[in-house]
């Protein structure tokens, strides 16, 4: 799983997975946490903070293989300077002073945890909020449906393939032709062009036609999107997948790629307020796009948050992505589950697939996707991600493990999920924005996800904080061996795991979860 996270990364000669997060602190730590796995016995535990292997101790045969902890800081603390005690505060800023003396690192979601697997990690959770989205507003499905998104980068990269699998039309903005050009080589997209002009022409006889198709465009987001609304051009749906969490990381309007880059070196200040400018004009068309009766949402990124920086104050004009169309999933125990074939046999995904249709079929999305999955491009080690819910998890567990017990599967599975899971993370921006209760910022809910998932007796359990607006997450990871007294493990982790996520939906007042805690074996101790 470590080593299938630098199959992924954007800069493996600096360990760098996606974003800025790493798979470990630098080269030394990772060739050592590489020597002391290949020798951990199986009564042992190996200790990793954020990313360096600190101490091996003895534990027994169910315990954690690994326990990480993972870019954490006191959010205040004294300290002293020049004899004087000075109040220090978290910033991302800070963060990247103690990261540059070697102290700590940046895990970003999955990169720390060993559990990113590309974009096939993201593309089911993609095509379950464009389902949702189909479901609520659209009778089911988006055909004849004009959907318009921007990023085609590691993680927005599904997104083509997520609008083709709801059957709708997608114009996709990039301002990279690099990437146009490999996702499309990639067969992660239908058509590029270099001009909104030819798109448009696409789209709309797509349209007229009812044809399913992903069209990428090579441009600026914050320079098509209030070109469109000054054409009177109104899609159905509306999102972003741009890299806006970081304003170095967002292209600032007016700019090529290597215009971008080399403001971004010379000037970092005045890069952040273009960026922050841009992000500004992006989010005010948006708006515009819902005021003209689009479905607009944020899909996660903080964009709102970086126009907010830009001047524009009426960023909660429309909502993330979570609270808008999620949040009921979450309410029962689903999320961003997902399984690695180690075997590295794309036969394997292909037997569990099969296993999926047979044992699951009233699960009417999932089938769907499950139908649809063989068509994504398999980077690094097979994968396949679904939006298994609470009781189904332990039940898949089992099953594959009898499935590599009986020889049906060449080698173990690793069965992990993402941390925007449904009880996996405290952010306010994002996963729990708009808690039904106020408890947007409690973090005690990750943390009792990652220290049930250690008394279940899970492979790896790790407890991240990250990004310039800091969150608490936790990452899992079980094996499937094939082994019997592993029945009992995966049956307990993959109960307690989305177990913790119905109970923190259901104290926060929600009465999906409340149903789903009341009609299933979690003793739910309010009622």
């Amino acid at each position: 799983m470590l080593e299938n996270n630098l199959e992924h990364a954007i800069k493996p000669d600096e360990l760098i997975v996606y974003c800025d997060g790493k798979a470990a602190r630098n080269w030394d730590s990772y060739n050592r946490i590489v020597e002391t796995l290949k020798e951990l016995r199986n009564d042992e535990t190996l200790v990793v903070q954020s990313g360096k292997p600190v101490a091996v101790f003895r534990t027994h045969s169910l315990s954690p293989r690994v326990v990480m902890a993972n870019g954490n800081f006191n959010s205040r603390w004294l300290a002293q300077e020049n004899g004087k005690l000075v109040e220090k505060a978290y910033s991302y800023d800070t963060f990247k002073e103690f990261a540059s003396r070697g102290l700590t690192m940046n895990p970003s979601y999955t990169a720390g945890c060993w559990a990113y697997i590309g974009t096939q990690g993201v593309s089911q959770g993609t095509y379950q909020t464009l389902a949702a989205v189909a479901d609520q507003h659209f009778g089911g499905t988006l055909k004849g449906r004009f959907i318009l998104t921007s990023g085609l980068g590691h993680m927005s990269g599904a997104q083509p393939l997520a609008i083709k699998m709801n059957e709708g039309v997608g114009l996709i903005v990039e301002a990279n032709w690099k990437i146009l050009k490999r996702r499309h080589k990639g067969g992660w997209i239908d058509r590029i062009v270099d001009n909104l002009e030819e798109a448009l022409k696409i789209v709309n006889e797509a349209l007229e036609g009812k044809k399913a198709i992903s069209v990428g465009v090579l441009g600026n987001t914050a320079e098509i999107y209030p070109e469109l609304v000054r054409r009177k051009i109104t899609p159905n749906v509306v999102t972003d997948m741009t890299y806006a969490h970081s304003p170095l990381g967002y292209i600032p309007a007016g700019l090529s790629i290597e215009d971008a880059d080399e403001l971004r070196e010379r000037n970092p200040e005045e890069y952040i307020k273009r960026s922050a400018q841009s992000a500004a004009n992006q989010v005010r068309a948006m708006v515009q796009f819902k005021e003209r009766g689009a479905v607009v949402f944020e899909y996660g990124n903080y964009l709102r948050h970086l126009a907010y920086q830009g001047g524009f104050k009426d960023i909660f004009k429309f909502k993330n992505f979570v609270s808008e169309l999620i949040r009921k999933l979450f309410c029962e125990g689903r999320g961003s589950f997902r399984w690695v074939a180690l075997s590295g046999n794309n036969a394997d995904i292909l037997e569990i697939d099969r296993m999926l249709l047979r044992e699951f079929p009233e699960d009417k999305i999932m089938v769907k996707w499950i139908k649809n999955a063989s068509n994504i491009p398999v980077e690094g080690l097979p994968a396949r991600t679904s939006w298994l819910g609470y009781g189904q998890r332990a039940r898949f567990g089992k099953i594959v493990n009898e499935m590599v017990e009986g020889g049906k599967l060449k080698a173990p599975i690793g069965i992990s999920r993402d941390n925007m899971d449904t009880g996996s993370i405290s952010n306010p921006a994002i996963e729990t924005e708009n808690m039904k209760d106020g408890s947007d910022p409690i973090a005690d809910w990750p943390l009792l996800n990652a220290l049930l998932n250690t008394a279940a007796g899970a492979d790896l359990v790790a407890i991240h904080m990250y990004g310039d607006y800091p969150f608490v997450s936790t990452g899992m990871t079980i094996i499937a061996d094939g082994e019997k007294e592993t029945n009992q493990r995966l049956e307990r982790v993959l109960t307690v795991d989305p177990g913790i996520g119905v109970v923190r939906h259901a104290e926060a007042g929600y009465d999906e979860a409340k149903r789903v805690a009341r009609e299933s074996s979690i003793k739910w101790l309010a009622e």
